[in-house]
């Protein structure tokens, strides 16, 4: 059975020793395991939660976990997420992500160009590894409910915009 306290805790000794892209492999097995645990889910969420709400925030190594709670039905443009990376956790419903090859780069001001390479669904208890620079964009048809993991707090963090290049 998982708490936030002990789930952060094993989160932060896994970076710990490795934050690199098997390391984040790593936490996302953990993650994986956490959300078939229901208790543990239904403890980071409730009826008013926002649509982002950072539920923990390491004082050590500045990863943070977010609860995402989503009502509607959005498709988002492909992102990056800047000097950082991000694991997505579905807890509920479906998530349809795309990833995408940057063919030019964006620069401020001026979203850069990329290319859809693949297209899956992150059923609940999937999670999922976006590191540094991979570009990705989420839809969604309904309401849905995501633990995220980000390598650092994205709020007010500048990203990359990007927009589908002419096929």
């Amino acid at each position: 059975m998982h708490t936030l306290p002990s789930f952060a805790a094993q989160v932060r000794d896994i970076l710990k020793d490795d934050n690199t892209p098997a390391g984040r492999d790593k936490v996302a097995a953990l993650l994986r395991d956490a959300l078939a645990d229901r208790p543990f889910v239904e403890s980071l969420f409730d009826d008013a939660s926002p649509e982002r709400k950072v539920v923990y925030q390491d004082p050590q190594l500045g990863f943070c976990i977010l609860a995402h709670r989503y009502t509607d039905a959005r498709n988002g443009p492909p992102h990056d997420h800047g000097p950082s990376w991000a694991i997505y956790g579905q807890a509920d419903g479906e998530t349809v992500m795309s990833d995408w090859d940057v063919i030019e780069p964006s620069a401020p001001g001026q979203p850069g160009k990329v290319k859809k390479v693949r297209e899956y669904a992150l059923a609940p208890g999937q999670a999922h590894v976006y590191n540094e620079g991979e570009v990705h964009a989420p839809s969604r048809a309904g309401p849905t409910r995501l633990v995220r993991i980000e390598g650092t707090n994205l709020e007010g963090v500048a990203r990359g915009a990007y927009k589908p290049a002419a096929q």
